[in-house]
This record gives C-alpha cells, structure tokens and sequence, in this order.
C-alpha cells in the first residue's frame, strides 16, 4: 500500500530544494540576493519543521527576533576579525580584540541559551533540533553553492 502522505512530504521536500538552489543561484547576481536567500531559507525551515497553524505565527514572531540578534553578533565577530588595521597594532590590543572576540561569541552561545527557552514554549524539542540542523545543512548548502561558482 502506498502511503502518500510520505510521498507527499518527499515531494515538497524535493520542489523546496529546487527552488532553494534556484533562489541561491539567482541571489548571487542580484541586488536583492539577501532576500531571495532568506525567502528560501524560510521555505527550508517551514517544510522540515511541520509547525501546526497555531505554533507559526508564534514560530515566526520569535525566530525572526532570534535570527536578527544573531545575525548582528555574527556581523560583528567577522568585522573584529576582519579589521585591516589589526596589522598595526601592539600586542596589548591585539589581546583586547581577541577578547572582544570571544565575549561577543559568548553572547552568541547566551543568547542560543536564552532563546532555546523561548522556542519551547512554542515548539516541541524534536522540531527546536530540527530547527538547528536545518539551520546548519542550509548554511551548508549555501557555501557549497557559493564554492561551486567561484
């Protein structure tokens, strides 16, 4: 006996990745690119993740709140290890940067702390595990893409 239900799943699964690489590879050469790429990062998650119609909108609330803050941490983890002037600094400062560095990665792991708490009050623990290795296999994905055309 077929179970389509499985099929069904598989077959969104499969036209989410379509579009996906087709909005990565369009992001790269378009100005709005960042967009395209959230848009499909959002379909990944909302397909892997199977929120009911009452967890979403508390989903999303949340998520978009999280993914900001941790977007600008990381923003400026990659601008401190990334200063051109670093070269000419003495030892002293180079330390305070590398310290800089490392509480700004701490608040990036408080803030997963934080955050976690938040997302099961909305979310069950399985879909919160899938949310973080959907999270790491679309990075994944997105850097192999990035690669493949460089």
């Amino acid at each position: 006996m077929v179970n389509y239900t499985t099929m069904r799943h598989a077959w969104i699964g499969w036209i989410v990745a379509l579009v996906m690489t087709t909005h990565i590879t369009m992001a790269q050469n378009d100005p709005n690119g960042r967009q395209k790429i959230e848009a499909a990062k959002i379909g990944m998650i909302t397909n892997r993740l199977n929120l009911t119609t009452d967890q979403a909108p508390q989903f999303w609330a949340v998520y978009n709140e999280y993914n900001g803050k941790k977007q600008e941490l990381n923003r400026r983890i990659r601008q401190l290890s990334n200063e051109p002037s670093r070269t000419s600094l003495n030892d002293n400062q180079l330390v305070n940067g590398l310290r800089e560095i490392n509480s700004t990665k701490q608040k990036l792991a408080d803030l997963d702390e934080e955050y976690m708490s938040r997302f099961l009050k909305v979310i069950s623990p399985a879909q919160l595990t899938e949310l973080y290795k959907t999270e790491q296999t679309f990075n994944k994905m997105l850097l192999n893409r990035l690669n493949n055309q460089n």
